[in-house]
């Protein structure tokens, strides 16, 4: 399918990533192909979306206000 593969070989970085539109470009990046990085403050939802996408992403609890 097109496009599926756009994204392979880069990587990107979502704040925000554990709810709503975060976690919606995080999903999108990783089914096209990106390595992603997850970070928000909800450690279990971001280890949990980084399960589902096995390899393709990388969770990091955190603030951006700290």
């Amino acid at each position: 399918m097109p496009g599926l593969t756009e994204y392979r070989g880069t990587a990107g970085i979502v704040t925000g990533a554990s709810s709503g539109i975060g976690a919606a470009c995080a999903a999108k990046l990783a089914e096209r192909g990106a390595r992603v990085v997850l970070f928000a403050r909800s450690e279990e939802t971001l280890r949990d979306m980084a399960a589902r996408h096995e390899d393709r992403m990388l969770a990091i609890v955190g603030d951006v206000a700290d």
